[in-house]
């Protein structure tokens, strides 16, 4: 039974930092790729960034140069440090993780979402 747990939201004013993170709980036999999406209200879920099981990493270009995404494999867990926040990265940040449950089964598993709001 895997589940993907985030924390770190919140209210922010624009400029200042969040962290999030997202743990892997459960069996598992590997914790492959790994990515952080976000929903704003009225727009589609879009990948913010996206870190492989090597620690290679990409990001959307609204978020370059702000934020960082890293992996901590030991504690399964995938980190998003997000700095000078602005009104638009307002969202549902949601993790997601492929994950091999056994040597041959793999599967792609979703958090429940943690909210980030920037407003002065």
């Amino acid at each position: 039974q895997v589940r993907l747990v985030e924390s770190g939201g919140g209210l922010v004013q624009p400029g200042e930092s969040l962290r999030l993170s997202c743990t892997v709980s459960g069996i598992v036999n590997r914790v492959n790729d790994m990515a952080w999406h976000r929903q704003a209200p009225g727009k589609e879920r879009d990948l913010v960034a996206s870190i492989t099981s090597g620690g290679s990493s990409g990001y959307a270009d609204s978020v370059k140069g702000r934020f960082t995404i890293s992996r901590d494999n030991a504690k399964k867990t995938v980190y998003l440090q997000m700095n000078s926040l602005k009104p638009e990265d307002t969202a549902v940040y949601y993790c997601k993780s492929n994950i091999y449950i056994t040597v041959r089964q793999k599967y792609d598993y979703w958090g429940q979402g943690t909210l980030v709001t920037v407003s002065p």
